[in-house]
């Protein structure tokens, strides 16, 4: 690594989180008209570039948080703000009533990319785990009856905060006050056949399982089980839902982590990565699954739009066509080879590294919010993923020299705690 960005990146860790007239009335001004619905850090960002970004006070942060896996390409990437820049002069919006020339585009590449048949466009993950439920059950119910609507999901999982995902998400935390919730789905433990096989009755349709549970503090679904479940659901007609809202895109050096396990879902839902940080979802399913859908069965007011198409298009084209995936694969056994020497160096307060590429989870025998404030004040955005998780989700162009800055001043946050 350079040594003048080992000097300037320590230099910005050794700055603590300044408090300033400029700050507090911004603070101030956020907490009064924004709901309280998140527990916001006392910064308030103002620009990127990069893997970097910067507050109003103008300290610089190396983001490896990167929207939690949105900003795939960074911030202020060239060739997506040009691209944006031009569709918005061009065509904003128009309504799904008609065609639009950047949705067609993308949906192409993304079916002959990923080898289901169509798509299905919308705003965020948690609209497209909503589509992907009622695309199952209007496949189930259709062919068989109107019980037929059983889903089953995986305990300690995470698929959005809207009705339908919330549900899904077998996290009891996100459930409280939100009763009753959406009926017909159970919880099972992760890579347990046995709980697996036991909740599977005449009345299932479907199985939703994360490749990585993200939320759920990055714990893998093991490929033997996944695909024991491709059996099941081939043997019983059951769709299997694969939530790669996080998990795709790149992000663990394939287009998508289903690629790593040789097992392919019916279903497959996406978002964060997608846009590049602009908002866009989609829901791709097998040709047997998609004509589930007529006219009117669902719909989305801005999904596939053009802009948000328009910035898909051109996170795909990094990712495919200019050896974005080749970074992440590279790059992404860099930050394991790291991780794990951190691990050893530090036994007694790490407890695991998990993850995959630019996925990772590293697993302390204590909290870690102390050790995410202390990154912050020393220039190093990272992410909780449960309690005692610290979730690290770099920009896909993320280098070694990121890497490298990015531990330094982990390793400093982890010698003060």
């Amino acid at each position: 690594m350079n040594a003048a960005l080992v000097s300037e990146g320590l230099a910005v860790a050794q700055t603590t989180i300044l408090e300033s007239p400029l700050q507090t009335d911004w603070l101030s001004r956020g907490q009064q008209a924004v709901m309280n619905t998140y527990q916001h850090f006392p910064v308030v960002l103002e620009k990127g570039e990069g893997c970097y970004l910067w507050d109003i006070q103008g300290k610089r942060y190396l983001d490896f948080v990167s929207g939690i896996a949105v900003n795939s390409l960074g911030h202020a990437h060239p060739a997506l703000t040009e691209a944006l820049a031009t569709q918005c002069a061009q065509l904003m919006h128009c309504s799904n009533l008609y065609w639009n020339t950047p949705q067609i585009e993308l949906a192409e590449t993304l079916t002959e990319a990923s080898g289901f048949a169509q798509v299905f466009f919308c705003n965020s993950g948690a609209e497209s785990i909503e589509a992907a439920l009622k695309l199952a059950r209007k496949y189930s119910v259709s062919r068989y009856n109107e019980q037929r609507t059983q889903v089953i999901a995986m305990q300690n999982s995470f698929h959005g905060r809207t009705y339908g995902a919330m549900s899904l998400t077998g996290q009891g935390k996100y459930h409280a006050g939100y009763a009753p919730l959406v009926p017909d789905i159970v919880h099972v433990p992760i890579n347990n056949l046995e709980a697996l096989n036991a909740a599977i009755s005449e009345q299932t349709c479907a199985i939703v399982i994360e490749p990585i549970q993200g939320e759920g503090g990055i714990k893998l679904a093991n490929p033997d089980y996944l695909k024991v479940i491709r059996s099941i659901c081939d043997e019983q007609d059951i769709l299997l839902i694969f939530d790669e809202v996080q998990t795709g895109i790149g992000r663990t050096g394939k287009l998508f982590a289903f690629e790593w396990t040789g097992v392919r879902p019916d279903i497959i839902t996406l978002a964060k990565g997608l846009g590049g940080g602009f908002p866009i979802g989609a829901m791709m399913a097998s040709a047997k699954v998609a004509p589930s859908f007529n006219p009117g069965d669902h719909a989305s007011t801005f999904g596939g739009n053009p802009l948000a198409c328009t910035a898909a298009k051109v996170v795909l084209n990094v990712l495919l066509e200019q050896d974005g995936l080749l970074n992440v694969m590279e790059q992404g056994a860099y930050l394991s080879q790291k991780l794990t020497a951190l691990k050893v160096k530090y036994p007694e307060k790490i407890v695991d590294v998990r993850g995959m590429k630019f996925m990772q989870g590293i697993e302390f025998s204590q909290p870690v919010a102390p050790i995410v404030e202390k990154c912050m004040a020393q220039g190093l955005l990272v992410v909780g993923a449960g309690p005692n998780v610290i979730r690290l989700v770099p920009p896909l162009i993320a280098t070694e020299a990121h890497i490298d800055e990015a531990l330094a001043i982990l390793e400093s946050a982890l010698s003060e705690n």
